[in-house]
């Protein structure tokens, strides 16, 4: 479709009204959240220095408090993040100090500074070279203070310091994307997170395993489990009821890496620690690839459960070989109804 210079004169107009808009609403949200997770902070410290002590406070009255707020206000206010809303409010007591052009991820990241001029110095690069969030976390794995403190031609790591924070600049998907905006909002819908391929793909997988007759049990897309102060998501999560079992799914579109398996490994590992029953089963992993021109499977089974895997598990599971042939089967179909979807779209 092609446009004449008017239409593409109007139509910049419009793209710059709504990204003024999108940035308008970001500042808003992000100015929101910083000062009310500080002002919790502060409330919750000033509680503990009224005799309670901080042990006994984090097992007892933040727990109960994370429960009622939760069961209000939604994810957001877990026990994980009331500490790391107590120690944003502990790294930076004075409320002028905070810059509202940074996002509460920002500070989650910056309160785990225990230097307070490396914190301070931190804060100040992020602000006014407008880094994101993984550029910041890119910054402080790479000892980027540390290195200007100690190199005599600060120049040069400044220079590279910027050219590699330049592909790591925060996009509006990218933002929309953090899931502690969609907790604070209390948006619970993630399929926001899926591309139409992978979306397409996944919810015919869901189907497969449903249609199996094998005692899958749908549980939840895209559920997001916690680990210290990072979040994790899962793109299936069944559970079988003949096996007494959740199986994970986790779905790559390109090449399958090492780590990938190692990822669902640890998956695995945290889901028995927060999920599994006493009279359950392992969780089993189940890592799919589906690339353009073959599929690989592959089960995620700890060194611990493979003699449970073999005896048990295989006669319920589907094989890796009825898996990789539904996956070619269904990327290709997706990929047919998304190109007819687009010139549709064209015409």
């Amino acid at each position: 479709m092609s446009f004449d210079l008017t239409q593409q004169g109007l139509l910049t107009e419009i793209k710059q009204v709504i990204e003024k808009a999108r940035n308008q609403v970001k500042q808003t949200v992000n100015s929101a959240m910083v000062l009310a997770y500080w002002e919790i902070g502060r409330l919750i410290v000033e509680q503990e220095q009224q005799g309670q002590s901080r042990a006994a406070y984090g097992k007892a009255q933040l727990k109960q408090m994370s429960a009622t707020l939760s069961a209000e206000f939604g994810k957001g206010f877990d026990v994980t993040n009331l500490r790391n809303m107590r120690r944003f409010y502990t790294a930076f007591e004075k409320r002028e100090t905070l810059s509202l052009e940074l996002s509460w991820s920002h500070y989650n990241v910056l309160s785990r500074i225990e230097k307070d001029s490396a914190r301070a110095w931190y804060q100040q690069e992020a602000t006014s070279q407008n880094w994101s969030v993984r550029a910041l976390e890119r910054q402080l794995g790479t000892l980027y203070y540390e290195r200007l403190l100690a190199s005599k031609d600060k120049t040069l790591v400044e220079q590279e310091a910027n050219k590699k924070t330049q592909a790591l600049a925060e996009t509006a998907k990218d933002y929309l994307r953090d899931p502690y905006i969609l907790d604070f909002l209390n948006l619970q819908d993630k399929t926001y997170q899926e591309s139409d391929l992978e979306l397409g793909i996944i919810s015919n997988l869901q189907q497969f395993l449903l249609e199996l007759g094998k005692g899958f049990a749908f549980v939840e897309r895209q559920q997001r489990i916690r680990f210290d102060d990072e979040d994790f998501y899962i793109d299936l999560v069944f559970y079988n009821f003949k096996l007494k079992c959740f199986l994970l799914i986790d779905l790559k579109l390109g090449k399958l890496k090492h780590q990938d398996v190692g990822q669902m490994d640890t998956y695995v590992r945290l889901y028995d620690e927060k999920y599994k029953g006493d009279d359950d089963n392992p969780t089993m992993g189940l890592v799919l690839c589906s690339e353009k021109s073959e599929a690989v499977v592959k089960y995620s089974i700890l060194a611990d459960q493979k003699q449970l895997f073999a005896a048990k598990y295989l006669s319920y599971l589907p094989t890796e070989e009825e898996l990789q042939q539904e996956l070619l089967r269904e990327r290709e179909r997706v990929q047919q109804q998304l190109l007819s979807q687009q010139r549709i779209n064209n015409d």
